[in-house]
């Protein structure tokens, strides 16, 4: 399972600022209304793009269970061996 590394920027994921351009343009039928509807292509366009290379996109709903109820398991049985290493007393822990 390879995963693409995502661009770590501030993240910006509104597209109302875009929208309310795009309606001030067509308000004063300017014609920079083009320009304004390319960025929000563009802006939709990279959010996809920042979909796709999420991790774990391409498993199932099923897979995700799955792998969620085998990493409890894990994490149950840890713990019960962190309890059972604790009452054994091997270890001398120095309190401060």
């Amino acid at each position: 399972m390879a995963t693409i590394p995502v661009k770590q920027e501030p993240e910006n994921y509104s597209f109302l600022p875009l929208i309310h351009d795009i309606i001030k343009c067509m308000d004063k039928d300017s014609p920079d209304v083009h320009q304004e509807l390319n960025k929000l292509k563009t802006k939709i366009q990279e959010m996809r793009e920042q979909i796709l290379a999420m991790p774990g996109i391409e498993t199932t709903a099923e897979q995700q269970q799955e792998q969620l109820q085998i990493l409890r398991e894990q994490v149950r049985t840890k713990n019960q061996l962190l309890h059972k290493y604790k009452g054994l007393c091997m270890f001398d822990i120095p309190k401060a």
